[in-house]
Order: C-alpha cells, then structure tokens, then sequence
C-alpha cells in the first residue's frame, strides 16, 4: 500500500523568501509543488481503493460434493463463507443482479442462497438428480437439468420461476442431460445429454425441444457473448465442438485425443475458451475462439471439472475435485497465481456479476444496497442508496 511523505515544516520555514521572478516566493513555490503531490497521490489512492471495492463485491460460489457451498472473495481469494446446502450439490448459477445463487443437488433440491446474507432462504424438490443449472439474462427463469442414473424413465430440465420459486415446467430432453447454458438474449437452451450423444435445444418461449444436435459423449456447455457459438466437451470423444447457433449444425471440432475434455467457459470479450482436462493431464486448456487452436496449456490441481471467469475477464476459477482445491488462473499471463483449499470435491463454480448502479429505490431495499460498487457506492445503507437514486434519477 503507497504511503504519503510527510511534508517537513520546520525546513519549509527556512526557506528563503526572495521574491522569484513571476512574483512568488520560493516558499510558495514549495507549497504548491507539495500541495500538487499529495492531491496527485491521493487521487491514486481512490482510484485503488475504488478498484478493490469492485473487485471485493464480485465472489465466487463452489458447489462442494460434502453439501456445502464455499464463498471466495475474488480480491483476497479467501473463503468468506461456507453455506450448508443439500446433499452432492453438483451446479450453480447466479441470477443478473447477483442477490440469489441456484444450486443443485443430485438428491432431488435445488438451495437458494440470498448473496447478501449468505444463507439458504429457500429449497425447492425438484426432478431426479440435478445437476446443472442456469438462469435467463432476465433473471426470471432457472433451467435445471435431470439426470437419471438408468436409462429407464424420462430425463428432463425443469423450469423455475424465480419470483416464485416454483417449477412452471417439466421438459423432456435426452438421456443423461448434464448441463445447460442459455443464449444470451433467453431464447434457446443448450442441454448437452451424456448418454445417447446428443444436445437438446429447448425454444425457451414454448419450453418445448425444437431441435437435436449430434456430438459424440457430451458433458459441458458454454455460449460465446455474441450466441452466435455453442461450445461442448466430449469426454468420451476426446473433442470439443463448435455449434452455429444460426443453423444448429457443428461447425467445427477441436481433437484432445487421449484426453477427457469436461468443462468449458469462455472470456466476456468471446475471444477465448478454457476447457478442463480432468484426464490424464490435470491442465486447463486454452482455445483461440478465432482460429479455433489450443494455444496454451495449464497445470492445475488434481481432477479439474468446473471453470468460471470473472465479469473483468482478468481470472478463471477452476474447481479441482480431487484435491478439493480451486485453481485461480491470471487469463493475462495463463498461468495459476493462486490456489484455495475448499470444501471435499468442488464441483461447480460461479461468480457473481459486476456491481451495478441502482436504477430505482425498491433495488435499494433491504439488503440489496450491498450489491452496488463504483462509480455509486458501496453504500452503508440502504437510505445512502435511495439518496444516490434520487440525485440521479432522470
């Protein structure tokens, strides 16, 4: 942390007070120059300690398999909190605003946890064995996915109002669905299904299945911010496939022979993919989304599954199951600079957006005033956010 000098009077008074040739004394001349440096420094100073406050309110969730979720502040990379949850909670997502995390737990719950609180506020049954879980750019909606162990019954992802809390729908996919994503503008769920090597695209006004897409040992799922890319790892095929969103047809395939390619995650700018390789390699593995080539490769801890990457784009989080670790990777130099015990086999992980700016004085209610950072807050209160609103409100 930068330290102030202390200006030094005594001397100062001993300074000759000969005019100068503008007028001014060198004594005055002195004053101002310290003036000048201490204004200078303590604008840097706000600066960084403006930066650390965003950065501070962005934490990642990690849904651990011995039912709990470990909250780690992203500046300090400390785990700030361990939620009790329900039992094998396998994914997470966060709604927009940051205020509730969705988690799944294969036996049959989702947990919703309030992000201001860092308590399970509600639990909602859901189908058999979830296992993953997103949420709609408008927050409104969770998809979660049922995996069925046997090929018997019916494998489904079920829709949440998140208002509610309730689920509004039961839709039928694929054997063995493991995971969802949703393109950015809500309209289509990607649902990639393990056991009969297809994805699932659910038309999420109907809540119906408009299409199949066949690749080969699905696992993971991730959109590009543009959702004009689908990206999905093939553990048993030892690839990752490119989706055009436009056609629904794969477009491209990246081989990892002899690798177990899981989760995948790509940067807010669209111009990388990082891809977890649980095995043999115990590496992260980063792709050019331009050309399509891997173009560096990271060690990271034992069993790598789940991977997420800041609002800034500046660190990936990567879960490492079997040394029940997470892996924080500097996206700049691709290399880990961090690693961060957590809870028995991390599974999932999700981060919290960045803070926002409150557009109206219900957002301010309660605890919500937590959420916002610079260039408003953060806030003490919640009467500190409605008076922020009411100054800047149009």
């Amino acid at each position: 942390m930068a330290t102030m000098k202390r200006v030094n009077s005594q001397s100062s008074s001993t300074t000759s007070c000969k005019p100068s040739d503008n007028g001014t004394s060198h004594r005055d001349g002195a004053f101002w120059q310290h003036l000048s440096s201490l204004l200078l420094l303590l604008i840097s100073l706000a600066a960084g300690l403006g930066t650390a406050t965003a950065q501070a309110l962005t934490s990642a969730y990690v849904a651990n398999d011995s039912g709990t979720v470990s909250v780690i502040d992203t500046t300090t990379n400390i785990v700030v909190a361990t939620i009790p949850v329900g039992i094998f909670p396998s994914g997470v997502a966060i709604t927009p605003d940051g205020t509730r995390a969705y988690v799944a737990n294969i036996i049959n719950s989702i947990s919703v946890i309030d992000t201001a609180t860092n308590t399970v506020v509600v639990t909602i049954p859901s189908g058999q064995f979830p296992t993953g879980v997103a949420i709609t750019s408008d927050g409104t909606r969770a998809y979660v996915v049922n995996q069925l162990v046997t090929n018997q019954g019916v494998n489904t992802v079920s829709v949440i109002d998140t208002m509610t809390n309730t689920i509004v729908a039961t839709i039928p996919v694929g054997l063995g669905p493991f995971e969802v994503a949703i393109t950015p503008d809500g309209t289509r769920a990607y649902v990639p299904n393990q056991q009969d090597f297809i994805v699932s695209v659910i038309d999420t006004a109907s809540n119906t299945v408009v299409t199949t897409i066949p690749i080969s040992g699905t696992a993971g799922v991730a959109i590009t911010p543009d959702g004009t890319r689908v990206y999905v790892t093939s553990p048993g095929g030892g690839s990752v496939s490119i989706i055009d969103t436009a056609t629904n047809t794969v477009v491209a395939t990246i081989p990892f022979t002899n690798q177990n390619p899981v989760g995948v995650a790509i940067t807010p700018d669209g111009t990388r993919a990082y891809v977890t390789i649980n095995f043999p390699n115990n590496v992260v593995s980063v792709i050019d989304t331009a050309t399509n080539a891997v173009i560096a490769t990271i060690p990271v801890g034992v069993g790598p599954i789940g991977i997420a990457i800041t609002p800034d784009g500046t660190r990936a989080y990567v879960t490492n199951e079997d040394s029940n670790t997470i892996s924080v990777i500097d996206t700049a130099t691709n290399a880990v600079i961090a690693t961060i015990p957590v809870g028995v086999h991390p599974d999932a992980v999700a981060i919290t957006p960045a803070p926002r700016t409150p557009t109206s004085k219900e957002r301010c209610k309660h605890d919500g005033y937590l959420m916002f950072g610079p260039p408003a807050g953060p806030f003490k209160n919640q009467g500190q956010c409605v008076s922020y609103v009411n100054h800047h409100r149009h």
